[in-house]
Formats: C-alpha cells, sequence, structure tokens
C-alpha cells in the first residue's frame, strides 16, 4: 500500500481581475508533490454547486488525488489583488465548504497511510475543520512529516492556534511577514526573525523550521545545520503559490532521500519558476520535474 502524501485544509477559487484560478495552500502542496511523482492527496470540502463541479473537473486534468467531500456549504472563494510587485492580498470568504470538512472512515483510513502531511491556521478558523485536522494528526503514523505551513491570513488567527498546531507538527514552514507576527503575539518583539526562528524550534522542538524571505532569500534550520539560499531573480507574474511549490519541492526532495541543502536548492528553483506563472497550481516543466 502506497504511502500517501496529505494537503489538509482549504481549497478554493483564487479570484483575480482578470479572472479565477485553483488554488488553497494545502490543495497546491499536494498539486506540486504530485508532479514530483509521489502521491499527492488533497484532502478538503467544496459545495454542492457549480463552483465545486468546476474544481472537480479542473482536478480531473490533472495529477492529484483528492478526497472532495459535498457537504451544504458554497465552495470557498477569494479575491485577489497584486500589488506592483505581484504580492498578493486577500479577501476570503467565511461560511464555505472548507470550513466544514467532516472526518470520515475513508479520511482516517487516509491517515493512517499518509508519510508526510502539510495543514495550516486557515482551515482551523471553524470547529469542523480544525477537529478534522486535529483528528488526522493524531492518527498517521509516528513518523509521518506534519509540516505546520503557518499561512496566517486576515485576522483568521490566535497564539493559542498557533501554539496548538506547533504542538501537533515536527516541521514549520514560516515566512517574513509572518515570524514577525509571531513574535509580537509571543513577546519576542526585540529578537531578530533569526532568534525568533531559534526559539520556536527549540521551544517546540521542531525536526526542521523553513523561513522565507521572498526576495531576500530563505532559510531552512535542523537541530544541527542552517541552509541559506538567495532567491533567483525572475520576471515575477504574481506569486500565488510559491511558497506552496516550495514546500512540495522541499518535501518531495527530502523524501525522495536528498540532503537538506539539495532538498533546499530544488525547492528555490521550482518555486522561482511558479513565480513567473499566473496562478497557484501551474504545469511543472520537464527540465523543473528532473530537480526532484
Amino acid at each position: 500500500m502506497d504511502e500517501i502524501i496529505v494537503g489538509l485544509g482549504e481549497i478554493l477559487w483564487d479570484v483575480f481581475p482578470e479572472g479565477k484560478v485553483l488554488g488553497g495552500a494545502p490543495a497546491n502542496f499536494a498539486y506540486h508533490v504530485s508532479q514530483f511523482g509521489l502521491n499527492g492527496y488533497a484532502i478538503s470540502a467544496i459545495g454542492k454547486d457549480d463552483l465545486g463541479d468546476e474544481i472537480l473537473q479542473t482536478l480531473g486534468n490533472k495529477t492529484l488525488n483528492t478526497h472532495l467531500e459535498k457537504v451544504d456549504f458554497p465552495t470557498g472563494t477569494v479575491k485577489v489583488t497584486l500589488s506592483g510587485k505581484g504580492i498578493p492580498q486577500y479577501e476570503i470568504c467565511e461560511g464555505v465548504a472548507w470550513d466544514n470538512i467532516p472526518y470520515t472512515n475513508e479520511v482516517e483510513a487516509l491517515a493512517k497511510r499518509t508519510k508526510a502531511v502539510c495543514f495550516g491556521s486557515l482551515a482551523q478558523r471553524n470547529d469542523v475543520s480544525r477537529n478534522t485536522i486535529n483528528q488526522f494528526l493524531d492518527a498517521v503514523p509516528e513518523n509521518a512529516m506534519k509540516i505546520f505551513d503557518i499561512n496566517l491570513r486576515q485576522y483568521f488567527y490566535s497564539k493559542e492556534l498557533i501554539d496548538k498546531s506547533l504542538k501537533k507538527c515536527n516541521v514549520l514552514k514560516i515566512n517574513d511577514e509572518e515570524v514577525v507576527l509571531v513574535a509580537g503575539l509571543y513577546g519576542l518583539g526585540d529578537l531578530s526573525e533569526i532568534k525568533t526562528a531559534q526559539y520556536l524550534m527549540q521551544t517546540y522542538q521542531l525536526d526542521m523550521l523553513v523561513l522565507t524571505k521572498g526576495v531576500d532569500g530563505s532559510y531552512v534550520f535542523t537541530s544541527n545545520k542552517t541552509s541559506f539560499l538567495p532567491t533567483p531573480i525572475v520576471k515575477v507574474a504574481d506569486t500565488v503559490g510559491a511558497g506552496d511549490s516550495f514546500t512540495a519541492g522541499l518535501v518531495a526532495s527530502l523524501l525522495k532521500g536528498e540532503s537538506v541543502h539539495e532538498a533546499h536548492k530544488k525547492a528555490v528553483e521550482i518555486s522561482a519558476f511558479v513565480c513567473t506563472q499566473q496562478g497557484a497550481m501551474p504545469e511543472v516543466p520537464d527540465k523543473i520535474k528532473g530537480l526532484v
């Protein structure tokens, strides 16, 4: 029975001024993991509506397994506006399908086969999905990678939620804006980004912490190593999904036996490519796939 790599949480339509594209950080992660030859699964919920049907049709053309429960809430949408540098701002609708992901026997069976799972804070804003995420994390094998891609959005997070999630994970993915927000919540405002990252890693006994800093590069910390790499200069279409592809490339490479530094290099190249494309789920060329 093949072990699977799961993105657990929101799936939705990112609505840009010129049209909509499929997104949601956990689904983006699962999609990119699948492109690198692993058994990726997106677990979420969609509505019994046209937008939900369109998600199924769109994913039917992609190399990605899904478990998308149809529930009595509308399919999620997010209004995305971009700055002049392609940096996204989000307006996230509430009371939607992915707020209500049920924990079913099928989901539990997938949890028991899971080699790595990526989850965030956003899908935990509602009790139903939060409980499903926590039950899933409790059901995965003891040696599974549990990646908390913190993904702070609008006001949909709290120190309590972050604390509980950090206690459930063994890998944290965080960006430069988020690490400042977390430092403020924890009363660590005087610490640098690096010191805050080290504090979180030690306090929660994490195996790995990934800190991405946009154009200023990225770090991967483990208990005995630090890897830093600059960000390649590319023509940016938008940065939506770039972090998710970074995480997917890193995790896929590590699971295939690469060293931390080699996995980091591949993650950087993959996310740089995604920045040159519109939307979170572009098809990655064979040349990029071959990196992993």
